[in-house]
């Protein structure tokens, strides 16, 4: 078997056991047994369990990335750009839920060096968001007053956060998840509709200060 597949294969395993045991208790001879290979060949192939589990964090941070940046027409406006990658972002996590498992809790409780690859991760979705939205504020003349940008980061990463926390409650649902389309709908039901606000200058303000 070529080594490139026998790799896949020893990676995709990690996956399935770092994200339902969580990386202390993971063993390599379970990871050797599922990949179907033995111990020694997965020491070969990646040295260490904290090498498999780094390798694993990145090439799952990489494909969540992908898929979300791939789905977004430049073309589009900026909410078709959003809400296309929103949906990839959402049908992604749930097609791959032990990946998800691992890029949203696992790596986090381990720690570094793996949280400093999800945080580069997250800060890139996060950069992607932010110039979605200010590119919204570009699409056409608007009556208020043009988003700074401290405000633009601050609702990307309001809109990053929601997402995540949206992707666990679909994955950990005792009955069916909704779709994806279903949930990318109702982020941006709850954050476009309230920036399109925004950029037409109506704000919210509190009754008494």
């Amino acid at each position: 078997m070529p080594r490139a597949v026998r790799e896949r294969q020893m990676l995709d395993a990690a996956v399935e056991v770092f994200a339902r045991r969580g990386y202390s208790a993971a063993s390599m001879d379970e990871i050797a047994e599922l990949a179907g290979a033995s111990k020694p060949l997965v020491y070969l192939y990646l040295n260490s369990k904290e090498e498999l589990y780094g390798a694993c964090i990145r090439r799952e941070s990489r494909a969540l990335l992908d898929a979300v940046q791939s789905a977004a027409d430049p073309e589009d406006s900026a909410d078709r750009r959003l809400w296309c990658g929103l949906r990839a972002f959402f049908a992604h996590t749930a097609a791959h839920p032990s990946a998800w498992a691992m890029l949203s809790c696992q790596a986090r409780i381990h720690g570094e060096p793996f949280a400093l690859t999800l945080a580069e991760l997250r800060q890139e979705i996060v950069d992607f968001v932010a110039r979605l939205i200010a590119a919204a504020g570009r699409d056409q003349e608007r009556a208020g007053a043009p988003l700074d940008a401290q405000e633009v980061s601050g609702l990307a990463h309001a809109l990053v956060g929601a997402a995540e926390s949206l992707a666990g409650w679909a994955n950990t649902r005792a009955d069916a998840a909704p779709p994806a389309k279903e949930t990318a709908a109702t982020l941006m039901n709850v954050t476009w509709a309230g920036l399109e606000n925004l950029l037409n200058g109506q704000r919210w303000a509190p009754v008494r200060p």
